[in-house]
């Protein structure tokens, strides 16, 4: 089964990061990046410098809300998937992604937070084996990608 895959960028502030997103979207086969907030486009030239072109290979909307574009694939039977380390979190390798999923990556510092998480179906997260606790952005959205591809 190929699994269509959203991506919603919420608050990314990097510019590289959003960058590194599309590239990893572009490997993976993501169907659509959606971009929400303060998170950068790509007609910046520093998105555009990371990406090597994916920009113009991925399918991409901006919304001011991610909320917005979270319900709206909500009620297109879309399961919301927030990447997100707490205390309810599950390890991504044990989660059931349904045959269509939206993955929502929070601001570099914060994370995904308040109603946006509570709008998520399931919350998961990376386990870590070393002494840090989280990843960078664009990267655990690759680890993600990855995962929910396998």
């Amino acid at each position: 089964m190929r699994r269509t895959i959203y991506v919603i960028c919420n608050n990314i502030r990097s510019r590289h990061n959003v960058g590194a997103i599309f590239r990893n979207a572009d490997a993976f086969g993501i169907s659509k990046i959606y971009l929400c907030g303060i998170t950068p486009q790509p007609d910046h030239a520093r998105v555009e410098k990371v990406s090597l072109g994916a920009e113009k290979t991925v399918p991409w909307e901006y919304a001011k809300r991610a909320a917005d574009i979270v319900k709206k694939l909500k009620k297109d039977g879309v399961q919301i998937v927030a990447l997100e380390k707490n205390r309810t979190s599950h390890p991504i390798k044990s989660a059931k992604f349904k045959s269509r999923v939206a993955i929502i990556l929070g601001n570099e510092v914060d994370g995904v937070r308040g109603a946006l998480l509570k709008q998520a179906d399931i919350v998961v997260h990376i386990p870590m084996l070393g002494i840090k606790e989280s990843l960078n952005v664009s990267v655990a959205a690759g680890i993600a990608m990855y995962a929910m591809r396998s």
